[in-house]
């Protein structure tokens, strides 16, 4: 299938099929500058297939997905890291609507898709699925041999015996996936996928990472536990190039694009989704929240519902972090599970420094969304011995808090270190991430003041 693809410069449309006259010419309102477009009903032009990688800075020929008209722009140096954030927020919206039919299935009946991994954590076919589509999307964009993965799980896991059930249903998912890319604006598979070809996706995200070169980071299913149970869960996707995060994207298929919708306990959202069925004018049930570094902002859209197309930006808008800095009106985040943290020590430390309100313990890098779009101010885990905190489970929600203008380091006031691998090597006691300077430097101080009392 023909296809065409373009950076997109300081005078581009951000809608598609937009136009102004004969000329396009619009002044973008966010981050997500680069398309990709699909000749998909007019096959006659003749138009080479070429591979989004190999797309260089001059200017290109851009079909709308419509194949409609076509637009010439430029491709300066300044739009780094547009293509990529804008194919990856594609793909995880993709992501979203799987795991979405997903969950649906499991809040009604198990049928054995749960298994267990090694470390006894729930697994579902949903992660293996998004790992397989998620890698697959990314190696056909721009090119296998220039795309390297790192990922959550282990394609042995379900490569091993007694797990055929399984697979049948993980290979089923993402050709139902797939065949739904051209609504996203992607491009899906010319066949369907084998049962070898999707588990050449999976064992492809096995990259060690490292402090140079480029590198994507998936978590497939973040927050497995609020997955299973119907609760809130994240789909984590970002670029690491020289051991920075470059972008990231959340995806929230639970979480809803408005706050007075949002409540975590009692699962009072689902109730009224119940009795109040959701319209797009309404209430919209998840978002994907978004960010490249630099930009200096943060954006959230609504997730595609039914079979409308997606149409960039997708009622997009700007986020931003909370400008509360009273810590007695602050709210804080803290993980659910206590296995891997200390629900005692962040209590403790809330108290010292005068937090007052109910604590937010959401699943997943959901809370990474919360502070970015100021619906909390402090988020803070510190790990009980032994466990070590993995890149994928903070790398997207550092990028994104960042951008809205939060800060993010560890209890000692560093940077997080994404370079070394696959764990936070080198992290000063815990994670703190807060919406600004003033309450992050009370809660730093008050890490210092504590620690040696604690029994971490």
């Amino acid at each position: 299938m023909p296809i065409s693809c373009a950076s997109f410069a300081a005078k581009v449309p951000h809608v598609f099929g937009e136009r102004k006259g004969n000329n396009s010419s619009f002044t973008p309102t966010h981050v997500g500058g680069f398309f990709l477009f699909f000749n998909l009903h007019n096959r006659s032009r003749n138009i080479p297939s070429q591979n989004i990688a190999s797309v260089s800075n001059h200017t290109h020929s851009c079909l709308t997905m419509e194949g409609q008209y076509q637009t010439t722009v430029a491709c300066p140096e300044a739009d780094k890291y547009r293509k990529e954030l804008d194919v990856a927020v594609r793909a995880i919206q993709m992501a979203c609507s799987l795991c979405q039919r997903v969950q649906e299935s499991l809040i009604s009946k198990t049928n054995g898709q749960i298994q267990s991994k090694d470390d006894n954590s729930p697994v579902t076919i949903a992660d293996w699925s998004v790992q397989a589509t998620v890698s697959w999307l990314l190696s056909k964009c721009f090119g296998s041999r220039n795309v390297s993965i790192m990922a959550e799980e282990d394609v042995q896991n379900i490569s091993k015996a007694g797990t055929a059930g399984l697979l049948e249903a993980v290979v089923k998912t993402v050709n139902e996936c797939l065949a739904d890319a051209p609504r996203f604006g992607l491009i899906g598979p010319e066949m369907v996928l084998g049962t070898k070809e999707v588990l050449e996706a999976i064992s492809r995200c096995n990259s060690e990472g490292g402090h140079t070169g480029r590198f994507w980071v998936l978590d497939p299913v973040d927050g497995t536990l609020g997955f299973v149970r119907g609760d809130q869960y994240a789909i984590a996707l970002a670029l690491i190039e020289d051991g920075e995060v470059v972008l990231g994207v959340l995806g929230c298929p639970n979480y809803p694009m408005k706050k007075e919708w949002l409540s975590y306990h009692h699962r009072y959202y689902r109730i009224i989704s119940k009795l109040t069925p959701p319209t797009s004018d309404s209430w919209d049930k998840g978002c994907v929240i978004y960010a490249r570094r630099g930009s200096g902002k943060a954006w959230m859209q609504p997730l595609l519902n039914g079979n409308k197309k997606l149409e960039w930006p997708n009622s997009a808008r700007p986020v931003q972090v909370s400008s509360i800095d009273n810590p007695a009106l602050a709210t804080f985040c803290e993980p659910v599970e206590k296995a891997n943290s200390s629900h005692s020590f962040t209590t403790g430390l809330a108290h010292s420094v005068g937090l007052r309100k109910q604590p937010l313990r959401v699943y997943s890098m959901v809370k990474y969304a919360a502070i970015a779009r100021g619906d909390a101010e402090i988020f803070m885990k510190f790990a009980r011995a032994g466990y070590k905190e993995k890149i994928w489970d903070h790398a997207a929600g550092v990028a994104i808090i960042q951008e809205a203008g939060g800060m993010v380091t560890d209890a000692g006031g560093r940077p997080l270190d994404f370079s070394k691998g696959i764990y936070l090597e080198g992290l000063d006691r815990g994670i703190i991430a807060c919406s600004g300077a003033k309450l992050h430097d009370k809660i730093i101080m008050a890490v210092d003041a504590s620690w040696n009392s604690s029994s971490l």
